[in-house]
């Protein structure tokens, strides 16, 4: 079975970049973000409501819930959101302001006002990517840049696993990519 490529530091940058030419921009960003930056799966992007990441004051929450009808394997799960992720949803919620009291809403509002399905966000992703040149990258890219990400800067795979909210540890291990440079570089290491 053929893996989502990962991506560089360059590309993902890229890809950011790319949402500022899209109609929705603001939107589309906050996408691209909860794939590469929380390694949210693209069936639990677009179950996100806004009650998911506000609390009752209104407030962006650290830890995220996801409902087992929200997640690929139907067990609940938490997913933590980084400082930066917190400033690109208020960055959202700032253009998309009505949205803070509608809990039970979708958090991503399609175009004509209702929730993405997940092949949307799959179809979104792809021409994002095709915007950059990158044809054979695909919404699962995000998860697996993070985790390999994760991976090089020398997180625990243990703690890699609980992130990527895998049940088995060898899965979380066939995520994180390897390549002729990270070897090289691993030897490099080695000295006496």
């Amino acid at each position: 079975m053929k893996q989502s490529p990962v991506l560089t530091e360059k590309q993902v940058k890229q890809l950011l970049s790319s949402t500022k030419m899209t109609r929705h921009s603001t939107r589309n960003r906050l996408i691209v973000i909860l794939s590469y930056y929380v390694g949210l799966r693209a069936c639990e992007i677009c179950s996100l409501t806004v009650g998911d990441v506000l609390d009752g004051e209104g407030n962006i929450k650290d830890t995220v819930i996801l409902k087992s009808h929200q997640t690929k394997g139907n067990k609940s799960n938490s997913v933590y959101l980084s400082d930066t992720v917190k400033d690109e949803i208020r960055k959202y919620f700032s253009e998309y302001s009505y949205l803070v009291t509608l809990k039970q809403s979708s958090l991503l509002q399609s175009q004509k006002g209702g929730g993405f399905s997940s092949m949307t966000i799959q179809h979104l992703f792809k021409k994002l990517y095709k915007s950059i040149g990158l044809d054979d990258c695909s919404s699962h890219s995000g998860r697996r840049t993070m985790i390999t990400q994760l991976a090089e800067k020398g997180v625990s795979v243990r703690v890699i696993q609980e992130l990527a909210r895998h049940s088995d540890l060898s899965t979380t291990q066939r995520y994180i990519d390897v390549s002729v440079d990270k070897l090289k570089n691993a030897v490099s290491l080695v000295s006496f």
